[in-house]
């Protein structure tokens, strides 16, 4: 997790050289490790160089117990804050990857081109956004292209679910806590707000935030300021706040459930995400950006849709709106036994009436169409796994690991 060095190691050698090499040596093999160097022939000139070869802090002999294990414990601490930042982002990289999505959303039809210039022109500033739509409908994705395309883009996007965060730990999950703040407080920790820091904080079903913290959050969104839990001192906050939801927040301000003033706050401006079936233009556009990137996923070169297929998906109702999508190309994917996907491999419905909910014919999840597939390929092949694995497009081992996921044997 660190290192802690002297920049001496042969007898009678003080230049310090040694130790240099040595720090050069570590940040080649691990850029973001913590380096910590000590030395008792310290001079300006020589710590000036370890810093500039990648040492996080300086220590000279005789060293001060206390102040040396403080330096650690925050080198520590800031090595853990930047380790989860770097993967807050890779996991939001990783996740419009999967989802087979770039920064831009699909606007073939005029209600998402209309939403997009609209967001073209707020992003440049600091207004905070709420984002109304159904489940699935892509709010997440468009509070995305509104960080990608403002002056914080080079910064961090962080997505909460405000759903997901237990009122217990609220305070201490979305703004840090210092050590001692409560029984299993052993260490200093950084919140989400202090993570999203130059960058946008996108608080997701902001209608599930506990009513009891909403105070809180309308103070961020005020004062741009927030405390650390067992901390008295305010900390300022550089970032956007973003914000989505798929209820009616009059509704639940009429109810007591959510403070009317913060409402007010996260609406500076309002934007509404239309469901797919109010875009049906979009439909086949999004379709083959999802079975592009399920092709590559899979390894299932040369899958299209056929006609039918592609006549099925428009006239499907999609109740589930771009989420159902993605997860009924993703599986037709898996299922489908020749290079064309065709309507049966959809297990869709056909659309009723315009405005009735249509259901899917089947309810099977990625993970047990995967089985499935895998399951079809063992029989196909009377259990031999290398050629099961062959026809999959998979590796032996591969096959191997899937097989022990699903509890399957050849």
């Amino acid at each position: 997790s660190l290192a802690l060095i002297d920049m001496n190691y042969c007898q009678d050698t003080t230049s310090g050289m040694e130790g240099l090499e040595l720090i050069s040596s570590l940040k080649d093999q691990d850029s973001q490790l913590p380096v910590v160097v000590m030395t008792g022939w310290g001079n300006v000139s020589l710590a000036v160089d370890a810093m500039r070869r990648g040492a996080a802090d300086f220590v000279e002999k005789p060293w001060q117990n206390e102040r040396l294990i403080a330096i650690i414990r925050t080198q520590l601490e800031l090595a853990r804050s930047q380790a989860r930042q770097r993967q807050l982002s890779e996991e939001n990289s990783q996740l419009k990857k999967d989802l087979g999505l770039s920064s831009s959303p699909v606007a073939q039809s005029a209600a998402m081109a209309e939403l997009l210039a609209q967001a073209d022109k707020l992003a440049t500033s600091d207004i905070p956004i709420l984002i109304t739509g159904e489940n699935g409908s892509g709010k997440g994705l468009l509070a995305r292209y509104i960080h990608d395309r403002s002056p914080r883009s080079e910064a961090a996007f962080l997505s909460v679910n405000m759903g997901g965060v237990a009122e217990n730990a609220f305070e201490s999950e979305m703004y840090g806590h210092v050590k001692g703040a409560f029984t299993d407080a052993r260490a200093d920790r950084t919140g989400r707000v202090e993570l999203a820091e130059g960058g946008t904080l996108f608080l997701d079903e902001i209608a599930n935030a506990p009513l009891s913290q909403q105070g809180k959050l309308l103070r961020l969104l005020e004062e741009k300021q927030f405390e650390k839990l067992g901390c008295s001192r305010a900390r300022d906050a550089d970032i956007r706040v973003l914000s989505a939801t798929n209820a009616d927040l009059e509704q639940a301000v009429a109810q007591g459930k959510f403070r009317q003033d913060l409402l007010y706050r996260l609406e500076g401006v309002r934007l509404h995400m239309p469901a797919l079936r109010d875009r049906p233009e979009d439909i086949l556009p999004l379709a083959e950006r999802f079975l592009q990137a399920a092709v590559e996923r899979y390894q299932r070169e040369g899958v299209a849709l056929s006609p039918g297929a592609a006549e099925t998906l428009g006239d499907y109702h999609w109740p589930g709106n771009v989420r159902e999508l993605q997860h009924v190309i993703e599986r037709a994917v898996l299922l489908a036994d020749e290079a064309n996907i065709h309507a049966r491999d959809l297990q869709l419905s056909r659309a009723g009436p315009a405005g009735t909910t249509v259901e899917s014919a089947a309810n099977l999840t990625l993970e047990e169409a995967e089985r499935q597939l895998i399951q079809r390929a063992l029989d196909s092949h009377r259990g031999q796994v290398d050629k099961a694995a062959k026809s999959l497009g998979l590796s032996r081992s591969a096959l191997y690991r899937r097989l022990d996921k699903h509890g399957l044997s050849p």
